[in-house]
């Protein structure tokens, strides 16, 4: 892909990847990473309020400036995708990084290609932790025939996704639609003096794929009719940063199913407020996904994803951009973003 400059944004091949002073100017996810924009720090002292707003608004408020700023990490991820080994090893990491569930958020998708949606609605719903409603969440709240992905219906993603939905849909319970219904459509955080709207698709659909290669003006429509300084998304199963102007977009990833990079890892992101700025990491997880393809078996799901969980290869591209496309099978690196300072730098330390 060729560089080429917008604005005040940027995109870089996988070969120019510099390095100045042990920092990454510009770097790499799936081949197009932007420098970051990360939220300013701001005056901090007791714990995060979460505010219901009205009823039709469909969204919750998440107020972080009382805490203490050596305290407040959030740690967000996407996509837990009916993943019940990745789940239990994400609430794992966040007790091992002394991340309480108010200060953990999810943007959506409980339940997709693996074998226990039950489960894994159980345990992220008892552990408390915010969530923003998916497509997935949204069609089986409703009891639909389909998982609303957005899929081309001619496209292999909407032929796969009608067995892993069909499971899906035939197990979960009353109890539990009647719960993801209750989920709102955005959750806005207040991180130091920034706004963040965590959302899953865009701010005109729930099921629109923003993938780092997507036009940037259909991030700046989104921020625009949001109102916020950044942005939260999820659908597209991939991590990735971006400044927009002086706007973020930022997806964690998913900890469902791998990033198509070729490895069994999945991903997750911890923002943290800084004396200078803010630090956006790009953090990979293990899991036990020998017990997660068990799983698949025992529901007999269709083997394609099931393969994914160890092959790190997605069994279609058909919804990923060029440049996404062209990145199958190489390994992300874990990064940390910083600002104001515009830095990109190596997560050497991280697990």
């Amino acid at each position: 892909m060729a560089p080429a400059v917008r604005q005040s944004i940027r995109r870089f091949s996988i070969n120019e990847l510099l390095v100045n002073d042990g920092w990454i100017e510009p770097c790499r996810c799936l081949g197009i990473f932007r420098k970051a924009w990360l939220c300013r720090s701001g005056e901090i002292s007791s714990g995060p309020v979460v505010t219901l707003q009205p009823p039709g608004t469909n969204i919750v408020q998440i107020d972080g400036r009382g805490d203490r700023m050596h305290n407040q990490s959030w740690l967000l991820f996407g996509g837990p995708y009916g993943n019940l080994q990745a789940t239990e090893a994400l609430l794992t990491e966040a007790r091992s990084l002394g991340i309480p569930a108010e200060r953990t958020l999810c943007t959506g998708d409980l339940v997709a290609y693996c074998g226990d949606p039950v489960e894994t609605i159980d345990l992220i719903r008892d552990a408390g932790i915010p969530v923003v409603m998916g497509n997935c969440d949204e069609q089986l709240a409703a009891g639909a025939d389909d998982c609303g992905c957005g899929f081309d219906p001619e496209s292999s993603c909407a032929r796969l996704s009608a067995g892993w939905y069909a499971y899906s849909n035939s197990v979960v319970r009353a109890d539990q639609r009647e719960w993801l219904a209750t989920l709102p459509k955005r959750i806005d955080l207040e991180i130091g003096q920034r706004s963040l709207a965590a959302i899953h698709g865009s701010a005109r659909a729930i099921n629109e794929f923003i993938f780092a290669g997507t036009p940037v003006s259909a991030k700046q429509d989104s921020l625009d009719a949001l109102g916020c300084d950044g942005v939260v998304g999820g659908h597209c199963g991939l991590p990735f940063t971006e400044q927009v102007g002086n706007r973020l977009w930022h997806n964690p990833g998913v900890i469902g199913m791998p990033a198509n990079d070729g490895t069994t890892r999945v991903w997750f992101s911890l923002v943290t407020p800084t004396e200078n700025g803010v630090w956006i990491d790009h953090r990979a997880l293990g899991y036990d996904h020998e017990a997660a393809q068990a799983a698949m078996r025992r529901a007999g799901l269709p083997p394609c994803y099931r393969e994914a969980l160890v092959t790190g290869l997605w069994p279609s591209l058909d919804v990923l951009p060029q440049g996404e496309r062209a990145m199958t099978g190489f390994a992300i690196p874990q990064t940390r973003f910083a600002w104001p300072a515009g830095k990109i730098s190596p997560l050497f330390n991280a697990a």
